[in-house]
């Protein structure tokens, strides 16, 4: 197996990177310790950090191995327009109108259920949000829906007071299913943006081979989720006064977030829509809440953290994945899917030549049916834990607990993809 020096080091530093992210609530344990030097460990103690932290130690590493010149040039000629695209679609996608809309779908959704049921709206609601949501990520992409879900859970779940199993369980299953609801089309997940040119796999091959497949996953996951939870969830405080918010808003709203969709692969244009929508959001701040900026920038800073660590990973994992079945590739995928990101890991896969369909559907499929288990493995997955980290214990989310909340699901996926 051959490696340069640039390539050891930078699978030695990943290797750190993801250890790191397993310690998070230590750091958070010695901020409490230590007060004189609490902010360094916040700092260190942030998820989302770790990677960008890393990925920063890697540039200064191949700058000191070689030369200044050679870190500029590797830094220069890696591409963040995923990160990018994730920052863009996250403050979009979080805005007041947009969940606004959201929750009167899925109130009116809920409603009708609930007359036919006869059960409680909370349970009703919440399978909704795990069920319906991630399926929209096959059209809005899955950094949008695993936003719009993390609020709608959010105010649901997480703003109460929950046991560890809702907590983690809840969060398990958002993951797993927003990691299989992209694969209705060819451009909302990630993994499947990675191959989808290169193998060309259109929208339709797409619905074909994994449309039926994950719709039952993600509703045997969610239908699962609130049979086991639906106790512990409290109904929905209902405002005496519902606010007001004008059609012409949210459809302003609707076509940013479709603007920015559609360019998802044209980062001058996606930004500058993001620009404009600012600009729009300040002209009516009265139909508006504070804008996500802080939580979708630090989740930018570590998918681009990720970029820049996961391009030198290739000696290592291509090797790997050539000298696989493709029933040993499917589960082998799930598994380094867990401690690196499944869209660079389908990448690497893509540049093997020769490989059959058979083991180019098995690859995408544990792929994203590891999607879950742990924050890195999917892209959006950092984007749910912006938003949902606080509510945690100690504002810290367990790596450890994280995995066990997602096997559940997972394995639910694994049986449907390897026996339908």
């Amino acid at each position: 197996m051959n490696f340069t020096s640039a390539e050891l080091g930078a699978s030695i530093i990943f290797a750190i990177a993801v250890l790191h992210t397993f310690c998070t609530s230590y750091f958070e344990m010695l901020a409490k310790q230590s007060p004189g030097h609490a902010g360094l460990w916040y700092l260190l103690g942030e998820v989302e950090i770790v990677f960008g932290f890393w990925a920063a130690i890697l540039i200064v590493y191949i700058g000191l191995t070689n030369d200044l010149a050679a870190a500029k040039d590797y830094a220069n000629k890696r591409n963040f327009t995923e990160p990018l695209f994730v920052f863009a679609i996250m403050v979009v996608a979080g805005s007041k109108p947009i969940l606004y809309a959201s929750n009167q779908i899925l109130h009116t959704l809920g409603k009708g259920l609930q007359f036919l049921l006869r059960a409680r709206s909370a349970p009703i609601l919440y399978f909704l949000t795990l069920g319906i949501t991630p399926l929209l990520g096959s059209l809005v992409t899955e950094p949008a829906a695993m936003t719009l879900a993390a609020f709608l859970l959010r105010d649901l779940v997480y703003k109460h007071k929950c046991s560890n199993a809702l907590l983690f369980g809840t969060l398990g299953v958002l993951f797993v299913n927003i990691s299989i609801g992209g694969t209705l089309t060819n451009f909302a997940a990630p993994p499947v943006l990675m191959v989808a040119t290169t193998w060309d796999w259109s929208s339709a091959f797409m619905f074909a081979n994994f449309g039926l497949e994950s719709c039952i996953v993600i509703l045997i996951n969610a239908l699962g989720a609130t049979l086991l939870f639906h106790r512990q969830l409290i109904e929905p405080t209902i405002a005496k006064t519902k606010p007001k918010m004008p059609l012409a808003v949210i459809l302003v709203h609707l076509l940013f977030l479709a603007g920015v969709v559609i360019f998802a692969h044209d980062p001058v244009i996606f930004m500058w829509l993001l620009l404009f929508f600012i600009g729009f959001a300040t002209a009516y701040p009265k139909y508006q809440s504070p804008l996500i900026l802080k939580e979708a920038l630090l989740v930018g800073f570590f998918l681009g953290g990720l970029v820049v660590l996961g391009a030198l990973q290739g000696w290592w994992l291509q090797p790997i994945l050539q000298n696989m079945s493709p029933t040993a590739v499917f589960y082998g995928s799930l598994a380094l899917t867990a401690i690196t990101d499944n869209a660079a890991l389908t990448y690497l896969g893509s540049l093997v030549s020769g490989t059959s369909p058979e083991f180019k559907l098995a690859l995408v499929g544990g792929a994203v049916a590891g999607g879950g288990l742990t924050v890195i493995a999917n892209a959006p997955n950092p984007a749910g834990i912006a938003i949902l980290r606080s509510y945690f214990p100690n504002g810290a989310v367990s790596a450890l607990y994280l995995l066990l909340g997602a096997l559940p699901p997972t394995l639910v996926a694994i049986l449907v993809y390897r026996l339908i």
